[in-house]
């Protein structure tokens, strides 16, 4: 038989071992990463940027950047506009109406560029330096005054082979507000516009602003200033 110190000794060894291994802290559970779903949020306007104002007597802003987009038949917008335009452009081709953006985005370059054609044409008509200049800037807005300079309005026509102009101008009128763009220079508002009117001018100003602008047949300028 073992000596009783020794065995006693043993017995306390043990005890203390197992007291040990009962307090020792354990590793954490291994964290796994769970992406969180995002919150469900409902779409919203567009901002400030949607109700740029820009005419002969507001200039584009200095700080003011396009995103833009090209179109299937090179012409470009700005991209922000794009979905809402090709949802509409979808809808009238599902109604038989066929229209196209003939003129969108326009550099401050390409708009010089417009206006100093203008102005030699009135030169090759017979009229003076300073009247060709004038009557050019009856047709053509001056470089930084025009909201094709933005890329948020698109000159849209018809796509001749399956529509008429026409179909399409009365189309837009009707439904365009639908998609967030407005008429921006219509036949009776040119003592406010400073433009003739335009059928084929549309401007983008998001959904909620366009169907407030055209149930009060309102231009840009009008529904600002009542803001």
């Amino acid at each position: 038989m073992k000596h009783p110190k020794i065995m006693l000794l043993c017995l306390i060894l043990i005890l203390l071992s197992g007291a040990a291994a009962c307090i020792a802290p354990g590793r954490l559970p291994e964290e796994r990463s769970v992406p969180t779903a995002a919150p469900e949020t409902a779409p919203t306007e567009p901002g400030d940027w949607a109700l740029t104002l820009v005419n002969a007597d507001h200039p584009i802003p200095a700080d003011w950047e396009s995103e833009l987009v090209t179109l299937s038949n090179g012409v470009q917008v700005d991209a922000r506009i794009y979905p809402d335009l090709q949802a509409m452009f979808d809808e009238a081709r599902s109604e038989g109406i066929y229209p196209v953006v003939g003129e969108g985005y326009r550099t401050h370059e390409a708009q010089e560029a417009m206006l100093q054609e203008k102005i030699s044409a009135f030169l090759a008509e017979g009229y003076s330096q300073t009247e060709a200049e004038q009557l050019a800037r009856d047709w053509v807005a001056e470089p930084g005054t025009s909201e094709h300079e933005l890329g948020l309005a698109a000159d849209i026509n018809a796509d001749k082979t399956r529509s008429a102009n026409e179909e399409v101008y009365a189309w837009l009128a009707e439904n365009a507000a639908d998609f967030g763009f407005i008429l921006r220079y219509p036949a009776d508002k040119t003592d406010i516009t400073g433009i003739d009117y335009e059928p084929w001018h549309y401007r983008y100003v998001g959904k909620e602003a366009a169907a407030e602008i055209m149930q009060s047949h309102l231009t840009l300028e009008e529904y600002l200033a009542a803001q």
